[in-house]
């Protein structure tokens, strides 16, 4: 269990890691040119946290789109009335923080020449490249779903036009009729993702199509806070929600799209209404810098998140092999402040040093109650660990009021994480 005072100490210590007792007057005197790739709240975060502490630098920002659509509480989009506009955020006040916003796509990185081709824009060059290029989906890996089968059966795992065309399917839901999810194995973004989605969309069937089901098919036997959401489950969506683990035929083997099924190793499922999450892989652009290997992740040094591939390029958030931190926008937005300070220090002269980082993850198990589970974690002697006793999760049978808490407590979150980002 964790106790209210300790949550917020997590949440202070997340948001405010990189405020730590800094040489300042050293950093101010850098002039280094610093390139961010990947406007979510890594790289806005990481670009934010530069400006401050490297004032004479050069930190410009890329990213495709001049509006950043956030994943979290897009789940909420699904299941509630939660407008897609609630999710977006622009750059405006990173501009007026002096950082350069470029809206282009960076096609290919040279790590020797320390250069970024931008599409429709002028070639980057750096001193210091940050990349949080978050995740791709790995096309193909899950037999029959491709680029194309996407926009008949969406993923939704990217927040935006898919989560418009996921809720708009489910509202286009006859009511009787079934709806069904199917999970990778791990890793890929959120572990708890797909259960807070699971039970957000029961949530949306109960109360709008209540002689529908969602049966969610899932290439594993157990899963993060599997015990919280199941209690969740028996209690409010009994007879809408039915999960299936790996040893219960619940691995789906292949996509039909256009018939709208799903194929396990024993039986063939149809619904008019199919999530898919496939498996995932990080960014392309880090697979174009050469930071990325065999798993499709990034290894780096948790000291400044440096990659351990390429020299003076860093790599944050989903797309780093940073276990035991999960892949969230919790440790995507710390992750960016530590590298930020690893940078800042670096180009400075200074050595990284090791610090401390945390991840909570808020999950809504009904639009009014979420759960959570939190972790402490070392960066000491180049590798990242738990602290042992500093973490732990919701308790189970707990009142109502403690789940109520816990929604409340996400919903200051997001709020607090979003105008850190972006202002």
């Amino acid at each position: 269990m964790i106790g209210l005072d300790r949550r917020s100490l997590l949440k202070g210590l997340g948001l405010g890691a990189a405020a730590l007792t800094l040489p300042f007057q050293a950093f101010a005197r850098s002039k280094a040119n610093i390139v961010v790739i990947g406007g979510g709240f890594g790289g806005a975060s990481a670009a934010r946290t530069l400006a401050t502490l490297l004032p004479s630098a050069s930190v410009t920002l890329v990213d495709a789109n001049p509006v950043y659509t956030a994943c979290p509480f897009s789940n909420l989009v699904l299941g509630t009335d939660r407008p897609l506009s609630a999710q977006q955020f622009g750059y405006d006040s990173l501009q007026r923080l002096g950082v350069t916003v470029v809206t282009a796509l960076a096609t290919d990185i040279d790590p020797v020449a320390q250069t970024v081709t931008l599409q429709g824009a002028e070639d980057l060059t750096y001193d210091r490249l940050i990349l949080s290029p978050g995740i791709d989906m790995r096309w193909n890996a899950l037999e029959g779903y491709d680029e194309a089968a996407a926009e008949l059966l969406p993923h939704a795992w990217k927040a935006g036009p898919q989560t418009t065309l996921l809720r708009q399917q489910l509202d286009a839901l006859e009511d009787g009729d079934n709806v069904i999810m199917s999970v990778p194995t791990a890793p890929f973004r959120c572990p708890p993702g797909p259960y807070e989605r699971a039970s957000l969309i029961a949530h949306y069937l109960k109360t709008r199509k209540p002689r529908s089901k969602l049966i969610v098919l899932d290439a594993k036997d157990s899963f993060s806070k599997m015990a919280l959401f199941q209690e969740a489950w028996s209690e409010h969506y009994p007879d809408h929600l039915e999960w299936r683990g790996a040893s219960d035929d619940g691995t789906v083997a292949r996509v039909d799209a256009v018939g709208r099924a799903l194929e396990t190793d024993f039986e063939t499922f149809y619904a008019p209404v199919i999530n898919v999450i496939p498996p995932q892989k990080t960014g392309f652009i880090a697979d174009r810098a050469g930071v990325s290997d065999a798993t499709g992740w990034c290894p780096i040094d948790p000291l400044a998140f440096e990659s351990t591939l390429q020299d003076n390029i860093h790599v944050i958030g989903d797309a780093t092999i940073a276990a035991p931190m999960p892949k969230s926008a919790f440790s995507a937005n710390l992750q960016a402040k530590i590298c930020a300070l690893g940078v800042a220090r670096l180009v400075s002269g200074l050595s990284p040093e090791p610090t401390v980082l945390a991840n909570t993850c808020y999950s809504f198990t009904t639009p009014d109650e979420a759960i959570s589970i939190a972790g402490v974690y070392s960066n000491e002697n180049n590798a990242l660990k738990s602290i042992s006793g500093a973490g732990g999760v919701s308790p189970l049978a707990a009142d109502k009021t403690i789940r109520a808490q816990e929604a409340a407590q996400a919903r200051s979150w997001f709020e607090t994480i979003t105008s850190g980002a972006f202002g």
